[in-house]
């Protein structure tokens, strides 16, 4: 069901309905209800920007151990579900901070940088596929090419199995609308030969740095990581790095299709290329939703979460609050951005967030340079309920003047 302001107010992330088309009943959650309870799924959600942030940086309240989504985190609390170690995203301090730290100096400013004329060059040889075309899809053409070829490159995944690894997560991501998602662990096995050859034929790349580098443990004890552990952080950082980035350039075509002055303004003005991306992932950010479990009592919105609790933080709720950014359900290229939720924030901050900015930056340069005007054939793109924590586009297709 959708809500309407004539409706009872009801937030349930399986609404498909509700997951399509989120930002009214976010709305109305920040208005009528900031601190939800759904008794049917037994959560609580917030959703205006201060609180969401309080439970992205409250790491001792707001635990990641169980997992992210509603559903993890039950099925990890019933013992139906075992997290490994190295999977970050669900771990606490002192574990996660040592294992963020290991991660951490793979995605440095500099090695960043070394990357752009790579990832330049693929997008040119990309738009070059397209440019006799009159038509041009920003997720076929390039969100599910230039993410996946990135990420394993530097992983280390051979080009002739990228886009394998690639369709397995996008498989894998998967769920019906309107239904909780299957909570399973996480399986590394696909990247098993890889490793073992990597074992024996070190290189640059990440997997191989993963195997070599020594670090001291919790207990002060210094080592390597386990080659179990080494599966797990490969299978996390390919996920990451294939799904949620693709999904960028979706909401980059249809945005700025949808507002062609601000478009023209980039294609003249190439230093608002930065901000325009960030406001992309502020309007419409690919994940919506990450849920924290409770560690002990908390009082939030004059109201006390009880300890034992799951609770739903609204990031795409937070990105829209007009208590932080000024009328916020205006798409802005100009906006001052301090800094918005969509790579969440504080200690579980996206690790691959420089990596994400500089594929949308380089990749909408890029197209601007081949492609400065472009409508969105409506009739053609294709929305995906990705999970029930993400959303964004299969296909948007656009005609190219």
């Amino acid at each position: 069901m959708t809500s309407t302001t004539d409706d009872p107010l009801y937030y349930d992330p399986y609404d498909a309905d509700i997951h399509i088309s989120p930002y009214e009943t976010f709305r109305r959650l920040r208005e009528e209800a900031p601190l939800y309870y759904n008794d049917r799924y037994d959560f609580y959600a917030v959703s205006r920007f201060t609180d969401v942030e309080r439970g992205l940086v409250d790491r001792g309240t707001f635990v990641s151990r169980f997992g992210d989504q509603l559903e993890m985190i039950k099925a990890v609390r019933a013992g139906e579900v075992e997290l490994p170690s190295g999977t970050l995203i669900f771990e606490d301090p002192p574990t996660h901070s040592i294992h963020r730290a290991l991660v951490s100096r793979l995605f440095t400013v500099r090695q960043m940088k070394a990357l752009e004329p790579k990832v330049r060059d693929y997008c040119r040889r990309r738009l070059d596929l397209a440019a006799d075309q009159g038509r041009f899809d920003f997720v076929a053409d390039l969100g599910l090419q230039l993410p996946m070829r990135v990420i394993s490159m530097l992983l280390g995944i051979p080009e002739s199995d990228q886009e394998m690894v690639r369709d397995h997560f996008e498989e894998s991501m998967r769920s019906e609308p309107g239904e909780p998602g299957e909570v399973t662990a996480i399986d590394g096995g696909m990247f098993a030969d890889y490793i073992d050859w990597r074992y024996e034929n070190p290189s640059d790349d990440i997997m191989s740095r993963l195997m070599m580098t020594e670090f001291e443990d919790e207990d002060g004890s210094t080592r390597r990581l386990t080659r179990h552990e080494v599966l797990t952080y490969v299978t996390v950082l390919a996920g990451a790095g294939n799904e949620t980035t693709n999904r960028v350039f979706g909401w980059m075509g249809k945005l700025l299709g949808e507002h062609p002055d601000a478009r023209r303004e980039i294609v003249a003005d190439r230093s608002l290329v930065p901000n325009a991306v960030d406001e992309v992932l502020r309007y419409e950010p690919v994940s919506q939703i990450v849920a924290r479990f409770v560690a002990n009592d908390v009082e939030m919105c004059d109201q006390t979460v009880p300890e034992g609790s799951v609770i739903l933080l609204l990031t795409g709720s937070a990105n829209r609050d007009d208590r932080v950014f000024e009328d916020a359900d205006r798409f802005d290229i100009h906006r001052r951005i301090d800094h918005h939720l969509g790579f969440g924030f504080g200690a579980h901050f996206c690790l691959g967030a420089s990596l994400a900015r500089l594929e949308a930056r380089v990749g909408l340069d890029e197209v601007l340079n081949r492609f400065p005007d472009w409508e969105v054939d409506h009739d053609n793109a294709r929305f995906r309920v990705i999970s029930n924590s993400a959303r964004g586009w299969d296909a948007m297709p656009v005609t190219v003047g």
